[in-house]
């Protein structure tokens, strides 16, 4: 679909609103057809989500990590190469922080700590994109077919090392011990306090703040460097990208590199800033709706903050939702969020020809 006869902004956000606000029309026919007034919901999950401080710091807590996975995905994206590996990706970033902080916790002080997570959280999410990516350059294995067999692998081999080494002895649980105080991330509320500033508890932790500097980094690489014009080139036609002396395979590789590492600084907010143990599901399903986030956000980071903040307010006001009214479950808010992704996703461009027929020529 060639957009060039809509300006950026009617691309980047109008559009997005317009599908979204059709999402929400259906979503309002269930409501209707379950006997919830979809005017009080919307009421009810906006205010669970932006209405108090608690509600706040947890929807900021989830779209962070709609932040990392969106951006993994607009990375890949923007190089023609559709990654679906994110849930394995993540999986593997976590993995990588866990056995860092259970190996160190008692020895160095978080300061340390810190970076040592993020370079493991990276390096093992980017190594765990690093075979799809191979085979997709030099075998032409679909990158499709091997991210989604790479995360049924990821979700096994954590199983697997969860019941087998990390367990505690004699618990029936598959989780690690609890992280000593120098590996966890400063809490929202806790680094607030620190001038003096009260807020209440939440998920809410120093992840968001790494999520948004990753934002701004993405940006820079993808519309600021030589290697984010190759990237781009790259998306819209590999064989002239490589017949203008561009190494295809080689730029493959890095491109899912980048991708993996940012999927895999997940970790970094649900094992060291939220959980602060290793468990099973930490993604749960956090990677699958990243792809959502950047189909949403137009690929652009600025779009995907936007489509972050979106979810974050789907999950923490579908939360409150379900639990304000009996008859409406987290079953149908998943409905909801599955309202949003069609309208962004699959029919994200039905509106453009509409569109352009309104504006001016």
């Amino acid at each position: 679909m060639n957009d060039s006869k809509i300006p950026a902004w009617v691309n980047i956000f109008l559009l997005p609103m317009l599908n979204i606000l059709f999402a929400f029309a259906f979503a309002a026919i269930i409501f209707i057809a379950v006997d919830v007034d979809p005017i009080e919901a919307t009421q009810v999950m906006v205010r669970g989500a932006l209405g108090y401080q608690e509600g706040v710091g947890y929807t900021l807590y989830y779209a962070t990590n709609f932040i990392f996975t969106g951006l993994a995905v607009a990375v890949a994206f923007s190089a023609g190469l559709f990654n679906i590996g994110g849930e394995g990706q993540a999986y593997m970033g976590g993995l990588g922080v866990g056995m860092v902080c259970l190996a160190l916790d008692n020895t160095l002080p978080f300061w340390a700590i810190l970076p040592i997570t993020m370079f493991a959280s990276m390096a093992f999410g980017a190594l765990w994109a690093f075979i799809p990516a191979y085979l997709q350059a030099y075998r032409g294995s679909h990158i499709v077919i091997t991210t989604i067999m790479f995360n049924f692998i990821a979700s096994s081999l954590m199983v697997y090392l969860m019941v087998n080494i990390f367990k505690l002895e004699g618990q029936m649980a598959p989780v690690s011990r609890i992280f000593d105080d120098t590996a966890k991330l400063p809490m929202f509320h806790e680094m607030v306090a620190w001038f003096g500033i009260a807020f209440e508890q939440s998920p809410m932790n120093l992840s968001f703040f790494i999520a948004l500097a990753c934002r701004v980094l993405v940006w820079i690489l993808l519309w600021r460097t030589r290697w984010g014009y190759a990237i781009r080139a790259m998306g819209q036609s590999a064989s002239a990208t490589e017949y203008g002396g561009i190494n295809y395979k080689k730029l493959t590789i890095i491109v899912m590199l980048i991708s993996g590492a940012l999927s895999g600084l997940l970790g970094i907010n649900e094992v060291q800033g939220y959980s602060h143990q290793l468990k099973l599901d930490f993604v749960a399903g956090y990677g699958f709706t990243g792809i959502a986030v950047c189909l949403i956000g137009r690929n652009h980071p600025i779009g995907i903050i936007l489509a972050s903040l979106l979810f974050g307010v789907l999950y923490q006001g579908g939360a409150e939702l379900s639990f304000d009214y009996p008859n409406i479950d987290r079953e149908m808010i998943q409905v909801v969020q599955a309202l949003v992704v069609l309208f962004s996703g699959a029919l994200a461009y039905m509106l453009v020809k509409p569109t352009e027929r309104f504006l001016p020529s």
